[in-house]
């Protein structure tokens, strides 16, 4: 641990803070904070001018010549927009912040003493420690769930099962590795911070327990690969630090034909042998238990965790996923459900079509077209087999009620009325495929 005075201009507030995940600049930082957080921005900045300067050091980590901000971004936000207040997102803020700016005591202070550590492993344990109260946001803010979740889905940590490790023992089981050879554990664990990571190596840790969604053989064979190029760093913690670069190994992984396939899927136990009848007569059948009532409340269950990871120009995207999945209801707002589905599903299509530079897709293509484009390329990649392909390919027939047709009467028919039933069958044919769109 060391702390060094350094100069504010050299300090980058982060836009990867886990209390709004993955953004694409600073500036979108800033704004994300005001936005959510605007009260406590001004306490924090009323109170930074009335004391002078700010108690509580930055958290700081060096990356080339600048200073990524990882614990006092909303101090280090306050202390640019005072110094500079043509920075704030609103006219409003930035005639708050210059009035401010006139009433500190000795000028402005062009240097910050910050806590500064190299060891980002080193980071994540301090940040783990440190969110524990907000004193009306002159203190630190707490994490909430969501935060806590964004938290959770970087690092890996608390996530019920140590992946590194009962990755480490099933190759050892399977006589692939030496047990006497480390795998670092923390790397491993980030790479595989999200189900939507551990999907693409075939397995899943999402029910508590580490299930195989693969062939077993071709998982642990994946599996080594991933422990060799840490172990031997060919991969370090910089390379997947964030969200671009676990997809930009994962993608040079399966461009060398290393991950699982769609095709190869997880061999299930064979039956028991069946007990041989007993002479004595049944039991009386049971009374069936009453049914029991239907949580589902919202489009996407909101008790059910998606494989999704959010990089930071899809905010717009996890906006509209987030209402579908926590905020929109299902009896009560059907309409504003249907419009928004389609939205996602748009969205979703544009974002894979964007990405994989898909090369068959016009822009005077329908949305059917693109979806059934879509659906042909993940075909081709092995991403989906040829049942669910084929389920997929439904959305181009216009006179089904599973179709884009449909969603299009949605929005455009004063007499088509959306189902709530309706809309969560075919929400629930095309999950996968939705997620597979955002992940690309």
């Amino acid at each position: 641990m060391s702390f060094r005075s350094l100069p504010l201009s050299a300090l980058v507030v982060n836009s990867a803070n886990d209390r709004h995940g993955e953004l694409e600049n600073e500036t979108a930082a800033i704004g994300w904070l005001f936005n959510n957080r605007e009260n406590h921005m001004r306490n924090l900045a009323k109170d930074i001018v009335a004391q002078g300067g700010v108690y509580d050091p930055p958290l700081v980590s060096p990356e080339a010549e600048k200073y990524i901000v990882f614990d006092g971004n909303r101090r280090v936000t306050c202390l640019k927009l005072l110094a500079n207040p043509k920075r704030a997102p609103t006219l409003e803020l930035q005639r708050f912040f210059g009035e401010l700016r006139e009433k500190l005591p000795d000028g402005f202070p062009e240097r910050v003493t910050c806590q500064v550590e190299g060891d980002r492993d080193r980071i994540d344990e301090i940040l783990y420690r440190r969110h524990t109260g907000t004193q009306n946001g002159v203190g630190q803010s707490t994490w909430d769930d969501r935060m806590k979740a964004n938290f959770v889905g970087r690092t890996g940590k608390a996530s019920g099962v140590h992946v590194a490790d009962e990755i480490e023992r099933r190759l050892a089981d399977a006589k692939m590795w030496d047990r006497r050879r480390k795998i670092p554990r923390s790397n491993m664990n980030r790479l595989l911070s999200s189900e939507a990571y551990r999907s693409r190596l075939g397995f899943s840790v999402s029910k508590g327990h580490f299930e195989y969604t693969r062939d077993e053989r071709a998982v642990l064979k994946a599996l080594l690969r991933v422990a060799e190029d840490l172990a031997n760093k060919k991969i370090v913690l910089g390379d997947i630090w964030d969200v671009a670069g676990k997809r930009q190994y994962l993608d040079q992984l399966e461009r060398e034909g290393a991950l699982p396939t769609a095709l190869q899927v997880a061999t299930m136990p064979s039956a028991a042998t069946p007990k041989v009848k007993s002479a004595q007569p049944p039991p009386p059948p049971r009374p069936s238990p009453l049914p029991k009532p239907d949580p589902r409340t919202t489009l996407i269950p909101d008790y059910l965790s998606y494989a999704v990871t959010w990089s930071g120009e899809q905010q717009r995207l996890k906006a509209i996923w987030e209402e579908l999945q926590f905020h929109l209801k299902l009896s009560e707002q059907p309409n504003a459900v249907a419009v928004m589905f389609r939205v996602l599903v748009e969205l979703a299509l544009d974002n894979y079509i964007s990405k994989t530079g898909l090369g068959t897709v016009h822009e005077n293509d329908h949305l059917a077209n693109r979806a059934v484009k879509v659906a042909a390329d993940l075909f081709a990649k092995k991403k989906i087999d040829k049942k669910y392909h084929d389920e997929c390919k439904r959305l181009q027939n216009g006179d089904q009620l599973f179709s884009v047709a449909t969603m299009n009467r949605w929005v455009h028919s004063s007499t088509f009325n959306p189902s709530p039933q309706h809309m969560t069958s075919m929400w629930d044919t095309i999950a996968d495929f939705v997620v597979l769109c955002i992940n690309a």
